[in-house]
């Protein structure tokens, strides 16, 4: 639906050659000649964006933006033919967006309209990411951290989008969590969400719980069923571990994605339904895709909004969040009377690099409260974790850390004149290999043991400064 801007012009053939002006804007405009006449149409109406005079024949146009509320205002663009710094000044005080002099330009009168709605719908989409984002909990996400904080501002600014949703990560790293945010946060958050686990599910039998089957399709089949894709209908059907799905069921679920709709086994029956995609993998996708084991046109239907989930040992301080909130938890569900940890237990849960990512933690805290009913939670309490997951975060050994790197000594400064800003350097790196591997992102990701993603931002970034 459009926008509706309500223009307070008192002088008619100034309304109406300011609503000539977003005719091709394609907003809806509404004139009020006076005071009164315009707060009877802002009470009934709400328009998104009001065109205010100061000089009205009953009363000031500022006394009408005195009345708004400073927490709910709506965007309003001051207008007057006789302009002074003072009303400016005031104007905006008082809650404007932004201030006209008269006489005003058409492309300046748009601009400004259109600058103003732009505004009201970044605030709307902010006052919506801070009320579901509380605490350092999206939905059933918890983390603080500036990673998990893009995270949650991809899912809240895909929420009113039917796009699917490509999510990857570590095993462990709550994939299936963020699907549900992603539910969650849309406007289909009252209908069906459905998972299906297609690594767990035979390939013989994956089609049917897809798409479903008739009764005496195959052997074993009692009975109608009717599938995930047709008990999503109108809500979300989450795909994990897509990348294990057989290669020849591959080309039903493109084309039910493409068209949306289906037939079940045994039945030549076309079911069409509205379904939202969310997808996950704890696989490289694009190296399966190279490795045949993917196929290209699905990865590129579904890899729409990418979601790339940190493992947990790059989240920092949200380790001991997910912690307290898993103890709190899991002392709920087990009838401990969990008071809280230990400043060595914190230290230990900051330094271990966490292999299995959340699941693991989660198990090691459900250990912990199964077998120690003490209220405080010491370090000792702690199963011992394998050391050879350290290793995530120790350095290689010289020896090895370094393939053939090919780096001359001559290539490293001799002098300070020959120092380089260090994101300098590391953009020459990066362009240097970039360049190596003929453009192709992907594989220099592989080659600088990073995700493609880190490298999309960075160059995103250098054009930005550029």
């Amino acid at each position: 639906m459009p926008p509706t801007v309500l223009i307070v012009e008192d002088t008619q053939s100034l309304a109406m050659m300011y609503q000539s002006y977003l005719l091709p804007t394609g907003v809806n405009t509404l004139v009020a000649s006076d005071g009164a006449t315009a707060i009877a149409i802002i009470n009934k109406v709400q328009p998104d964006l009001i065109v205010l005079d100061v000089m009205l024949p009953d009363m000031n146009g500022l006394d009408i933006l005195a009345t708004f509320d400073p927490e709910n205002c709506p965007q309003v663009v001051v207008l007057t033919g006789h302009a002074t710094k003072e009303i400016a000044i005031q104007s905006i005080k008082l809650g404007a967006c932004d201030f006209l002099e008269k006489p005003i330009e058409a492309d300046r009168f748009r601009i400004t309209v259109n600058n103003a709605l732009k505004i009201k719908n970044l605030k709307q989409t902010v006052s919506q990411y801070k009320n579901k984002y509380e605490n350092g909990k999206y939905f059933d996400l918890i983390g603080s951290s500036k990673q998990m904080q893009s995270v949650y501002q991809i899912i809240s600014s895909a929420s009113a989008s039917k796009a699917t949703a490509f999510i990857t990560g570590e095993s462990g790293t709550g994939k299936e969590l963020c699907a549900r945010a992603v539910h969650q946060a849309s406007n289909r958050a009252d209908k069906p969400f459905v998972a299906l686990n297609c690594a767990a599910i035979p390939k013989d039998l994956i089609e049917s719980e897809i798409f479903g089957h008739l009764k005496g399709a195959f052997t074993g089949a009692i009975a109608n069923r009717v599938g995930a894709a047709g008990q999503a209908d109108g809500g979300t059907l989450f795909l994990d571990e897509l990348c294990e799905m057989d290669i020849n069921l591959q080309s039903k679920l493109l084309r039910f994605i493409q068209t949306g709709s289906y037939q079940q086994v045994g039945s030549e029956k076309v079911v069409k339904v509205d379904v939202r995609f969310v997808c996950a993998t704890n696989r490289d996708p694009l190296v399966e895709v190279e490795s045949g084991r993917f196929r290209e046109d699905l990865y590129y239907r579904l890899h729409v909004i990418p979601i790339e989930l940190p493992p947990l040992r790059e989240r920092g301080q949200d380790i001991i969040e997910i912690a307290e909130a898993l103890f709190v938890k899991i002392a709920k569900d087990e009838g401990h009377p969990y008071k809280g940890m230990a400043g060595g237990v914190k230290q230990l849960l900051m330094q271990y690099s966490w292999p299995g990512n959340v699941r693991q933690l989660e198990n090691v805290i459900r250990n912990v409260l199964v077998l120690h009913p003490e209220a405080f939670i010491d370090i000792d309490m702690l199963p011992a974790l394998p050391e050879n997951s350290k290793k995530a975060i120790e350095p290689a050994p010289m020896s090895i850390q370094t393939k053939p790197a090919n780096i001359l000594i001559d290539d490293l400064p001799n002098t300070q004149n020959d120092v380089k800003a260090l994101w300098l350097a590391e953009k020459e790196y990066i362009e240097r290999v970039i360049k190596i591997c003929s453009s192709n992102i992907p594989k220099a990701a592989s080659l600088l043991d990073v995700s493609p993603s880190t490298l999309y931002r960075k160059i995103k970034s250098w054009e930005e400064n550029e």
